[in-house]
């Protein structure tokens, strides 16, 4: 199974080190007769042959100043969130946090409007500092989510001799709270990473020009017409444009599943 599920990735990848002649007249899961890394160096350079743009690289550091900070920073708000919804509970909490839920499961179809509207009005519109706002705010109902169900599986005991010591808001969350949610940082981190790295729509949708993430460049390689299609590029480019992603998951994919299952049980 995991042969099938892995045949794409090595179709791409052998794909984009063949020369054109070689795709023509090769088969499609053979190796190349030419090893050749010329379709990489067009995708890096010219992602966007036919219109007027910066070329996959960058569209590529597009993508790293667009997903950096709207990780992190849905990242620590969406903790903030979840302790306080968990452990320092006001009136109204609960149907503060039920609101935040429907944010989770709201299509992306249904923001576009508004969110164009405030992007406007803020004047960050066509920017990558307005594709920052719109994921942080998207990525908040989930992020939150996520920490308030794992702060709730915390032994009440560990706040309460806190509190009793005199311990107040931030020390209980910086000496006690933050040490043990490791596990579930690297969930939001690596899901966040995911959904904001290879988001497409927002990215069309609100961003122009220059300021277009990855996934944009690779749609418009991929559409662009220049007469003889060019395989060898394509998939040098989506590759490239699913590195970040695959490095994430590989490097940190068991935390992944350490931290979801570690609010499973409380106590």
């Amino acid at each position: 199974m995991a042969a099938y599920y892995l045949m794409p990735l090595y179709v791409m990848l052998i794909t984009s080190f063949k020369s054109l002649d070689d795709i023509r007249t090769g088969n499609l899961l053979s190796l190349p007769n030419k090893w050749t890394s010329s379709a990489w160096s067009a995708a890096w350079a010219s992602a966007c042959t036919g219109i007027e743009c910066d070329g996959m690289r960058g569209y590529f550091w597009n993508s790293v100043r667009m997903t950096v900070p709207a990780v992190l920073i849905s990242t620590v708000v969406g903790s903030l969130n979840g302790y306080v919804l968990s452990m320092w509970r006001f009136r109204g909490s609960d149907l503060l946090f039920s609101l935040l839920l429907v944010g989770c499961f709201i299509p992306f179809q249904v923001v576009i409007l508004p969110m164009a509207r405030l992007l406007g009005l803020a004047e960050l519109s066509g920017t990558v500092s307005g594709l920052i706002l719109v994921h942080i705010i998207y990525g908040l109902a989930f992020t939150t989510l996520f920490f308030r169900n794992y702060y709730v599986t915390l032994p009440d005991e560990l706040v309460k001799a806190a509190r009793i010591d005199g311990a107040g808001f931030w020390l209980i969350y910086s000496r006690i709270v933050l040490p043990l949610s490791m596990p579930i940082f690297m969930v939001c981190i690596i899901w966040q990473f995911t959904q904001v790295w290879n988001d497409f729509l927002f990215g069309v949708v609100f961003a122009g020009g220059e300021a277009q993430p990855i996934t944009v460049a690779l749609n418009n390689l991929v559409n662009t017409s220049t007469g003889v299609k060019e395989y060898n590029v394509d998939m040098a480019a989506a590759i490239i444009a699913a590195l970040p992603t695959l490095f994430v998951y590989f490097v940190a994919g068991r935390y992944f599943v350490r931290g979801l299952t570690a609010g499973a049980v409380k106590g």
